[in-house]
């Protein structure tokens, strides 16, 4: 099902650039409340590719949770487009969890590449969106995920090991000069923020790893909870990864992590 974000009231609307303006919901027919994933298809903030989006919210499907994938804005739309959409998924989810039967403290972002960077941008940067002229009572929401989930996620703008060309897709050429630190989320790790789970190939030729690596550190270093898998071998943009033997293992941990560390611990 299609489920508007914004109705007629979109926020940092650029008039010339696609707006989707809608999740489309994989939610479960149940009585219980249960932990929702927000996937966020990678494409380096310039496109969504369609295997990192359904495919990943019936694998959590079949996992008991249910799943939304937002169909988040990209280039030539710039930040806070991007994480505005995302963040009012979660609003959203919040808001209406007892009618779609969610828990409001189980809910995970997850996401690949570019996605994986907004994914953490959830868990790290500010609600882009809390004092927005015309506000509504799903603003009052709270935008920050009980955990995100990070696959071969392109957390940094770092020009040496991180992905500067997503940076450029998101904030423009000239601002991600200026600001690139800023929206390098190893640099936006804080006591406050949520458990993490991780995982990356080290040969990966698009997404350094160290990406994954640095972040883990960061997080480390402010006493978070988090879990990180390095896998030998593997190209960037698996997905699933069904046809890779090591590293479809991935999906089943990264459930297992949430019904362990977020669903079943309130």
């Amino acid at each position: 099902m299609e489920i508007s974000l914004w109705g007629d009231n979109i926020p940092y609307l650029d008039v010339g650039a696609d707006t989707p303006n809608s999740m489309t919901t994989y939610f479960l027919d149940t009585d219980k409340p249960l932990a929702c994933i927000v996937v966020l298809p990678g494409g380096g903030y310039s496109e969504r590719a369609p295997h990192e989006g359904e495919p990943i919210a019936k694998f959590f499907n079949s996992r008991g949770m249910h799943a939304v994938v937002v169909n988040y804005r990209v280039a030539p739309n710039r930040y806070p487009a991007p994480l505005a959409d995302a963040q009012r998924a979660i609003k959203l989810l919040r808001a209406r969890a007892d009618e779609w039967k969610i828990d409001p403290d189980s809910i995970v972002t997850l996401g690949f590449s570019a996605g994986g960077h907004l994914s953490g941008a959830c868990a790290t940067l500010e609600d882009v969106t809390a004092d927005r002229i015309g506000a509504d009572e799903v603003d009052r929401q709270s935008a920050r995920p009980n955990g995100a989930i990070l696959c071969y996620a392109a957390l940094s703008n770092n020009e040496e090991w991180g992905n500067y060309a997503c940076g450029e897709n998101l904030l423009g050429r000239a601002r991600c000069r200026l600001e690139s630190d800023y929206f390098s989320i190893e640099n936006r790790v804080t006591d406050e923020t949520p458990p993490v789970f991780m995982w990356h190939t080290s040969d990966d030729p698009v997404v350094n790893v160290k990406n994954a690596l640095v972040f883990g550190e960061r997080m480390r270093e402010h006493n978070r909870k988090f879990e990180l898998h390095i896998y030998p071998h593997g190209q960037h943009g698996l997905g699933l990864a069904p046809d890779t033997e090591d590293v479809i293992n991935w999906a089943p941990l990264a459930a297992d992590w949430v019904m362990l560390n977020i669903y079943n611990n309130k």
